[in-house]
């Protein structure tokens, strides 16, 4: 059995592994001495990732399956996680998630339950097993791609920000909890990226952050412990004039 106590090298989860973003932030993890564990929905994208990174940077990376919304297997998960690392990992990032079309989650209550349970059950499932141990333990981090979507609800996509903003939440509260025990909790709101989740979607090019670019923001804010970190930096100035908007007027808005 893996010692939590031990960490006699650097290792990391990454959970939505075969995500773009994901696969970029591996790749930054494995070049900075990181053996991984790569843990996705999609066996065979997770498992050619986890090669790639193999052979471009020498590093250990273990492919593993992880469904978010099988809460029942969360424990064993990360049992079975350290098993292969021969440790409890130093952190865990949690880039998963699910966007469903506002307009069909308001017509189809599966889709809307499974953006809820997969951005924020699901989340919460995972995360509060490796809080656990890295409170015990007093060191480590989670991090946890968040979204600005939450910040205020929009008719535009309510349903997947309502789910985003109760993450967002989450992790402030568990910041706070682990904070004496020396555990850093990173919140990443990417704003708009270009993934498979926003193809199609008509976006404003300056506003938009390729995946390589929102890795590189991502693991300089894991490794400097920040609590929240905008990909592009100007999304926490757009946020604030957002939030800002009064009641009255924001809901006659098109936003």
């Amino acid at each position: 059995m893996a010692d939590h106590n031990n960490l006699s090298r650097k290792a990391a989860v990454i959970l939505g592994g075969a995500s773009a973003v994901a696969r970029y932030l591996a790749l930054e993890f494995a070049k900075d001495g990181y053996d991984l564990v790569l843990a996705d929905f999609d066996r065979d994208e997770n498992e050619r990732i986890a090669a790639d990174i193999r052979t471009r940077t020498g590093r250990r990376c273990v492919p593993m399956f992880f469904d978010a919304l099988a809460f029942d297997t969360h424990e064993g998960f990360v049992r079975e996680c350290e098993s292969v690392l021969g440790q409890a990992p130093e952190g865990v990032v949690l880039c998963f998630g699910f966007m469903p079309e506002q307009l069909a989650a308001q017509a189809d209550f599966s889709l809307a339950r499974r953006s809820i349970d997969t951005n924020f059950t699901g989340a919460v499932s995972i995360l509060e097993r490796y809080a656990a141990i890295f409170e015990a333990r007093r060191h480590g981090f989670i991090a946890a791609i968040s979204s600005v979507a939450g910040d205020r609800g929009r008719k535009a996509n309510y349903l997947y920000g309502a789910a985003k903003g109760g993450l967002t939440r989450y992790l402030e509260g568990l910041r706070n909890r682990l904070h004496a025990a020396k555990v850093a909790v990173i919140t990443i709101k990417p704003g708009f990226m270009d993934t498979k989740m926003t193809y199609g979607m008509p976006l404003p090019a300056p506003l938009v952050a390729t995946p390589p670019q929102a890795a590189r923001v991502m693991y300089a804010a894991i490794r400097k412990r920040k609590n929240n970190v905008h990909v592009l930096w100007f999304w926490r100035f757009i946020m604030i004039i957002i939030r800002h908007i009064p009641e009255w007027q924001f809901k006659k808005m098109s936003v």
